[in-house]
């Protein structure tokens, strides 16, 4: 068995060698997430892609059914009515009508939320705002490797093999 710079394992390691290793470990390591968010990425805009044209065939299948229901609805008011048939399809407009002024008046009032919302403007404050952090952020104070014990330097060696 060998460590992944190809010397075997146990053997001691002077620190280039463990940083190089550890280098080369994290940039595999953030290769492979990032190969996995593009892969769950790309998992989840295709299942939004079918549920999306669900959707759309389920809409227009009920657009297409609407001229069926207004008949009923006429005829049902003539068969409970006796009115002239005429008028019952005039109620049955009314009644189309009515349904789409409080359908668009809750889309207005679904779309004024929406842009008072303001949320990628919040995130977009969120970002920099982590980023000034992070960009005045000092690394900690460590000592020189020449005010450090060397045995102290060779059991961190040892012990991350």
């Amino acid at each position: 068995m060998s460590a992944p710079d190809g010397s075997p394992v146990g053997a001691e390691r002077s620190i280039g060698q463990l940083f190089a290793s550890a280098t080369t470990e994290m940039s595999a390591l953030v290769h492979d997430e990032i190969a996995l968010a593009k892969a769950q990425l790309k998992q989840d805009v295709k299942r939004g892609a079918v549920s999306g044209g669900a959707f759309t065939v389920a809409a227009v299948v009920l657009l297409f059914s609407l001229p069926m229901l207004n008949f009923a609805l006429a005829y049902g008011i003539r068969t409970w009515s006796g009115w002239n048939m005429a008028l019952c399809f005039l109620l049955s407009f009314a009644a189309n009508v009515l349904v789409a002024v409080v359908l668009g008046l809750v889309g207005v009032l679904f779309a004024k939320k929406a842009a008072k919302s303001k949320g990628p403007q919040k995130v977009a404050a969120s970002v920099k705002e982590t980023a000034g952090v992070l960009g005045n952020a000092k690394p900690h104070p460590r000592p020189a490797i020449e005010d450090r014990v060397p045995e102290a330097i060779e059991a961190v060696a040892r012990s991350s093999s």
